[in-house]
This record gives structure tokens, C-alpha cells and sequence, in this order.
């Protein structure tokens, strides 16, 4: 008598297999897990713009060549951000240097202690209104400032649906801002 597996038996363990494969990817969601991996990288990235843009406005006591009726950003778009009309690029709107030549207009490079950041950070997926017309919209960072009372507000959209308004971990709609829709971040989150 010959020892091995008979076809059927071969073809019921690969349908196993594949069954229990496709449970896994579902539950894992690769795609959701990579909007959350961005949208936390988003996080970061506006956390550390806040903190750099509080250095320079205690330092300095002024935000520098802000246009208060501007948003700005590292590209140009119409977003349906709370407080922007339209989003304004400045020299060259992708340009991520830090000594005011950037997408946002200061020089972090006249602080005291020296600039905190080496780069502007840029969203990790740019993606504009005008091409996005999937779930999550807009992808880009904005800001916003006001010279009379010194103060600013950074936003970003949130793509995945644990960060965005109403998800597990939802920032959007905790962040004290105006809109529940986009995560915002700065030292007035209400007025600007």
C-alpha cells in the first residue's frame, strides 16, 4: 500500500488555507492600517510644527512674514478648511526650508537656540481636492496665523477611519477646533 495524499485531500487543505488567509487579510486590513500609519505620521508632524512655531513666537514675539488673511500650504488648493478661503503657496509652495523660504513664511532659523526643525514637513500623501475624490479629501498641511494676536492654527485631513470624527481614536472631533472634520492644532484652534 502506497503512503501520500490523494488529490481531494490536497485541494480540501489549500480551500482551508485560503479561507482562513482571506479571514486574515480582512481582519488585518493592510489599506486602512497604512491610512493610520499616515494619519499618525500627520500627528507627529503637526505636533512638531506646534512646538517649533511656540519657540519662535516666545522667542521672537511676532510670526514673521504671515499674511493674516493667508492659509498656507506646501501645495495649492481650495480645501473646505474652517477659516480658509483658499490655501496660498509661497516660494514655490513645496519647498520645505526652515528659514523662511518655505511653505510657511518664518524663519525658524533667527530663534535663539537655533531652528528646531531641519525640514517643514510635508503631508505623506498629498493629495489635492481637485484629484481626490475618493473618502478622506484634501491631503496636505495648512496654516494659519493671525499678527494682531500672534496666534496660529495648524490642520490636516484625516484619512483613516480610526483618526477621522468619529472613529476609535478620534482627533478631528476632540481637538477642541472649530471643524470636526479636520484635525487642527495650535495655539487658537477657535478664532482663526
Amino acid at each position: 500500500m502506497k503512503k501520500g495524499f490523494t488529490l481531494i485531500e490536497l485541494l480540501v487543505v489549500i480551500a482551508i488555507l485560503a479561507v482562513l488567509m482571506s479571514v486574515v487579510v480582512v481582519t488585518i486590513n493592510p489599506a486602512e492600517m497604512l491610512k493610520k500609519t499616515r494619519d499618525t505620521k500627520r500627528i507627529s508632524d503637526l505636533d512638531a510644527l506646534r512646538t517649533a512655531l511656540n519657540l519662535y513666537v516666545t522667542d521672537q514675539g511676532n510670526l514673521g512674514n504671515v499674511t493674516s488673511t493667508n492659509c498656507y500650504s506646501h501645495v495649492s488648493f481650495t480645501p473646505g478648511v474652517s477659516g480658509c478661503t483658499g490655501v496660498t503657496t509661497v516660494n514655490g509652495g513645496g519647498s520645505q526650508a526652515v528659514d523662511s523660504t518655505g511653505w510657511i513664511p518664518i524663519n525658524f532659523a533667527t530663534i535663539t537656540s537655533g531652528s528646531p526643525l531641519s525640514a517643514l514637513p510635508v503631508d505623506p500623501k498629498v493629495v489635492t481636492a481637485t484629484t481626490d475624490t475618493g473618502p478622506g479629501g484634501w491631503h496636505a498641511y495648512v496654516f494659519k496665523g493671525s499678527t494682531s494676536t500672534v496666534t496660529f492654527k495648524l490642520m490636516a485631513n484625516m484619512e483613516s477611519t480610526y483618526y477621522s470624527y468619529g472613529g476609535t481614536g478620534d482627533v478631528e472631533g476632540t481637538d477642541g477646533g472649530t471643524s470636526t472634520a479636520v484635525y487642527e492644532v495650535g495655539s487658537d484652534v477657535i478664532n482663526l
